[in-house]
Formats: C-alpha cells, structure tokens, sequence
C-alpha cells in the first residue's frame, strides 16, 4: 500500500474499524474513505453496489459486522447469521466487481470447533460441531471465508481473511447486556467499586480460558497482513497466550480498585471451555503482540473512564 492509495475501512466506526483508521492514519495514509450507516446501509446491495463504482478503492478492510456477546448471540440469532451473510455478499461481491486489488476480511476465533484442539491452528476450521451459544455469527463468518477463498481460487482476486481472538480496547462495547467478557468486566468492577459493593458476580464456574489482543494490535496485524501475505487460507491473529476467566476478574478487578469478593454464577453459559488459537503463522509472517494484557487493560479502563462513565 502507498500514502495516495484509495483504502476503504467499511465499519470504521467499530473498535477494530476505528483502530484500523487510526493507524493508517499515524502512518501517513490520507486517501480513506469511510461511511457511516446513515451514509450507507451495508446490507443495501444497491447502495454499497454504488459506493465502489464512485469511489474505485484500491484496498478494503472488511471489519463491519453486526456483533455482540453470549447473551445477543444466543436470544438473535436470524439476524446475527442474515445481517452479516448479507454485509459479506455486498462488500465482497462489490469489492471483485469493481477491480479492488486486495481485501482483507476480518473474522473471529468463533468460527472453530468448541472443542478443537488447542492451541487451535488455522487447520481446525470445519472439524467439529461450533460453540451453539455463537454458532449463527460464527457460520456467517465462515461463509466470509470460504467466498474470499472462492474468489481468489477461482478468479485470483487477492481477498485474504484474518481471524482475531477476543479483541478489547478503545471503543469496546461497555454494555452488560450485549457486551463481551473483558469489557463487561471492567464496567462490572467500576461500578460494584463506586457503589461499594461487597461482591462482583461473573457468569459460569469462571474455570474457561481465554486470550485476549488488544484492538491496536489487531489494527497493527491487519495493516502487516495487507501488506505482505496474499495467501487463500485464512491467518490466525493472537498472542498465543491465554488465562482462565477468574484469573481474567482478579487481573480486571485490580486494575480498577475494586477490592471486594469475586463470587460466579455457574447457572450462567461458560460458553467454550477453552479458546487459545496458535499463533505460529502470523509470527512466521514476522509479526507478533506487543501489549501487554495488564498494560492494555489499564489503557482501557482509562478509556472508559473518560468516554463512557457519566
């Protein structure tokens, strides 16, 4: 990519599209074309179809997506698997049609098996049963996949896919109700400390491990990924480390000061027991993490802070 290339970040307004943004921006890309869903509704193929006839970009981050957490995904599920099957035919569709010289397209470490092998390699897509409580977001992302593969095996467009583990940071979605673990966390932990609670209750026995990637990053991964693979398979994003979800609530909780009991709620999903994907690819590629989990907590939490709390 160069400074004057015409680069498309489609869900700039997300905590990965937005780190995206910044990045490119700090490393002295100007040309970047972003829309709201107010300026274009991504699941209108007229209108997307539209948008890259006028505006020809030469790259396309893929990082729009209708997301959410355990709760969303499992009480939602026709419109977790139509809504983005639908963002995913238009943008990627549109992106071959209109001559795009490279996609990436951003997944999520859903899309393998719940009880793969670990850590999970890029192989393990599509041999075993998924998670049920994300399974319909985790099938449309594996359509993603698959259709940049088709495209690049069938007519060689260059449309990689980069799969992240659990994302957190500026941006992140505070809401308990739709929210995912770390970030709920973090809003639990500050208003059980400004309440003065005894106690904070997490979902499920707290025993499921998972890793965790700061979202500048992933940002980071994606624009190196851009840059120097034009592979078919989709390419693990992590950082090949993980910890159990007490382990996780202990970390967040000292962080943000609150000093009181972690109790759990084992009638509340666990979801997956474990989810570390290997990160031995992307490192051959010579790329790996260099956030620290408590300093990139500590980061957020300031964050939140001084753009969510009233």
């Amino acid at each position: 990519m160069k400074p004057n290339d015409a680069i498309y970040v489609a869900g700039h307004r997300g905590m990965v599209g937005s780190a995206i943004v910044r990045l490119l921006r700090a490393r002295g890309f100007a040309n970047l074309h972003l829309r709201t869903r107010a300026e274009m509704d991504l699941c209108d193929p007229a209108a997307v179809s539209a948008f890259y006839e006028q505006n020809r970009p030469d790259y396309v981050f893929f990082a729009a997506a209708r997301v959410g957490g355990i709760m969303a995904n499992s009480t939602l599920p026709v419109e977790f698997l139509s809504e983005n099957l639908q963002i995913q035919l238009n943008l990627i569709n549109g992106a071959y049609a209109n001559k795009v010289k490279k996609l990436l397209f951003l997944g999520s470490s859903c899309i393998y098996p719940k009880l793969a092998p670990q850590p999970i390699s890029e192989e393990s897509l599509l041999t075993g049963s998924l998670e049920p409580t994300n399974e319909a977001y985790a099938l449309a992302k594996i359509c993603g996949i698959r259709l940049c593969q088709a495209y690049h095996r069938e007519y060689g467009a260059n449309f990689i896919s980069a799969m992240p583990t659990n994302l957190y940071g500026p941006g992140d979605n505070f809401e308990l109700a739709s929210s995912h673990v770390l970030p709920a966390l973090i809003a639990k932990a500050h208003e059980a400390k400004i309440r003065g609670d005894r106690e904070i209750v997490v979902w499920g026995t707290g025993s499921p491990r998972r890793e965790f990637l700061h979202v500048d990053d992933c940002a980071d991964a994606c624009v190196h990924l851009m840059k120097v693979y034009s592979g078919s398979e989709h390419v693990n994003v992590g950082s090949g480390e993980d910890l159990t979800i007490l382990e996780l609530t202990r970390l967040v909780c000292d962080v943000v000061g609150f000093a009181g009991e972690i109790a759990q709620d084992p009638t509340k999903p666990d979801g997956a027991p474990r989810k570390l994907m290997s990160a031995d690819k992307i490192r051959a590629l010579g790329w790996r993490s260099s956030i620290g989990l408590r300093e990139g907590v500590s980061s957020t939490y300031a964050w939140f802070k001084s753009h969510v709390v009233n």
